[in-house]
């Protein structure tokens, strides 16, 4: 097993949900891929996965960040690198007291772009910390507060406008910085969902996200637990590569093809 290091605490200590909590939210029927395929309605097989993952790991404390806006530039600078990577850019632009909207307006582009190297494309995320903090001082006075009173699908659609942020980092800033109810689908989910036979390469983000959003109750500590847990098992099970699945604490809800095969 991997040894893991707790992050940053994000979450209130000892909270958690059990399945048969998630069991209010009203079943879906199944949601029309574009490719032609379809996805499962993935209530009891989500409500299953979330009770395991959690009697395996307890709540995770998650995401990195002391305050908003530095999970914010979290969520930028993790796009294609590891959160390793990640770390060395935040601790220079914490040492350069740059971990504020108004600090990385004012710094130079060469100089932010710099600062961030290690966490790779770093000239074009130094100006995607840019556009991001422009839009935040034009469209909410530089408040991210005032930013996040706004409702949930206008402020996605808003964040989706701005360069460089996409819909994995969208919902991420709106999950992890703001609180607000979106689950966050990454490299992680869609190949658990893969392997468990829940979902195919051929359905999108966003039609993963509306399952994950619809099957669940619309609660943003359950998300942010749930999705960090995936990352965690993610990270010491269900690997791109050499997959531990004989060990991994979901090997039981496997289809049965699967658990002879991996």
């Amino acid at each position: 097993m991997i040894a893991w290091t707790p992050p940053i605490v994000d979450l209130p200590e000892g909270r958690r949900y059990r399945a048969k909590e998630m069991a209010i939210s009203s079943p879906i029927g199944r949601v029309t891929a574009s490719a032609g395929g379809r996805v499962p309605a993935l209530d009891t097989s989500l409500r299953n996965s979330y009770d395991v993952l959690f009697a395996a790991y307890g709540p995770q404390h998650w995401w990195p960040g002391r305050t908003a806006f530095e999970i914010v530039v979290g969520a930028i600078l993790t796009q294609n690198t590891s959160w390793s990577n990640v770390e060395i850019a935040m601790r220079n632009l914490r040492r350069e007291k740059l971990l504020t909207p108004r600090a990385i307006e004012r710094v130079s582009l060469p100089r932010l772009a710099q600062l961030i190297r290690s966490s790779g494309y770093f000239r074009q995320k130094a100006k995607k910390l840019k556009c991001f903090v422009r839009f935040v001082r034009s469209e909410y006075g530089g408040s991210l507060h005032r930013m996040f009173r706004v409702p949930t699908a206008a402020l996605r659609e808003r964040l989706l406008a701005v360069h460089g942020i996409g819909p994995e980092t969208a919902d991420a800033i709106l999950l992890y910085a703001g609180k607000h109810p979106v689950f966050v689908v990454d490299a992680y989910t869609r190949r658990m969902l893969e392997r468990h036979g829940l979902a195919e390469p051929t359905h999108s983000y966003e039609e993963i996200r509306q399952v994950f959003e619809r099957s669940l109750p619309s609660d943003a500590p359950l998300y942010n637990e749930f999705h960090a847990l995936i990352v965690r098992n993610g990270k010491e099970y269900c690997r791109t590569s050499n997959p531990g699945c004989s060990e991994c604490p979901l090997h039981s809800l496997l289809p049965q093809t699967m658990q002879v095969s991996l």
